[in-house]
């Protein structure tokens, strides 16, 4: 019997396991990745917004040789905070099913089960892309993550979106030699884009080094072929690589079969109390970007670090 499990391994799963052995709890993290799943899946040249500091959990200090870290130095930085307080993480084990009894919790996973007093998600929604929904989606020359540009150079590539992630993978795939065309739903790209990036994407497409279609979706996906539906109708393009960049989302199947209720607003944000961050049902606690719903831009590592404390301080005073 366990005191806490918490599903996800991420920094925020982390921080919450370091808080309950700081507690004195028995404590548990589960993830169905590596350690720090999402991060590893970012690309692989990509540089944070944020300094280091603000990326630190468990006292443990990140330094990074720029002014801000990159994506290899974060994943050696929570090797570190994992192996400096030895926590008890079991990686490559997913989490099929959560029951709940009169006083514990059951969590059955590829592995095993394990029983526990409480429950923290921590699940992040880098791990769910959004899907098109068209035919020729499941064909591996489609991808929902994007690594390097290196495997796309003189290649025909759509990249399917209209924010940061669609614009910079446009820009670095064209920059290192992809014939590059951009399939985007909106009418334009998002005022969300950075800035100092809008108006290079702006200029290619004006001057057509990189093509775009805007009010305008894939319709299909054939092995050297998309077909896309635009204002002037339909259009077949010559392609071999489709990257959707079309976002994430949540694990909202998971938290609806353990019982989290959620508001009636768009973003489908989850029931919990701030105060506690405990959701509707008793005993399982939301911490990390999973708190936003569908509103993924709300919470970072840099703001929701301290809903680990928050939980453990609550559970401190029922364990």
């Amino acid at each position: 019997m366990h005191d806490i499990i918490i599903i996800g391994a991420g920094p925020i799963g982390l921080a919450c396991g370091i808080e309950a052995k700081k507690a004195g709890l028995d404590y548990l993290i589960i993830d169905k990745g590596c350690l720090v799943n999402s991060i590893y899946n970012y690309p692989l040249n990509m540089t944070f917004f944020s300094t280091s500091d603000r990326l630190e959990i468990g006292d443990v200090p990140f330094i990074s040789h720029g002014n801000k870290p990159n994506r290899f130095e974060a994943l050696e930085y929570y090797r570190r905070v994992a192996s400096s307080w030895k926590l008890n993480v079991r990686l490559y084990e997913k989490v099929e099913n959560v029951t709940k009894a009169e006083d514990r919790f059951d969590v059955t996973s590829n592995r095993g089960t394990y029983s526990t007093k409480s429950i923290v998600l921590a699940t992040g929604f880098y791990d769910f892309p959004y899907m098109m929904n068209v035919p020729g989606e499941d064909l591996p020359k489609v991808k929902h993550y994007y690594d390097e540009p290196h495997p796309y150079f003189g290649q025909k590539l759509i990249v399917v979106g209209a924010a940061n992630s669609a614009v910079d993978v446009a820009l670095e795939t064209y920059r290192k030699g992809a014939d590059v065309t951009m399939v985007v739903r909106e009418p334009e790209l998002l005022d969300s884009v950075k800035y100092w990036v809008k108006p290079d994407i702006e200029n290619r497409i004006e001057e057509g080094t990189i093509k775009a279609y805007f009010n305008s979706e894939i319709s299909n996906i054939r092995p050297y072929e998309v077909d896309i539906q635009t204002p002037e109708g339909s259009k077949t393009l010559k392609n071999d690589f489709v990257l959707a960049m079309t976002g994430y989302k949540p694990n909202f199947d998971l938290m609806k079969s353990m019982g989290i209720a959620f508001s009636d607003d768009e973003f489908q944000t989850p029931v919990y109390n701030p105060e506690t961050q405990e959701t509707n049902v008793k005993g399982i606690f939301l911490a990390g970007v999973v708190c936003g719903g569908l509103k993924t831009n709300k919470w970072f590592i840099e703001n929701s670090r301290i809903h680990a404390d928050v939980i453990i301080r609550s559970l401190g005073e029922t364990v």
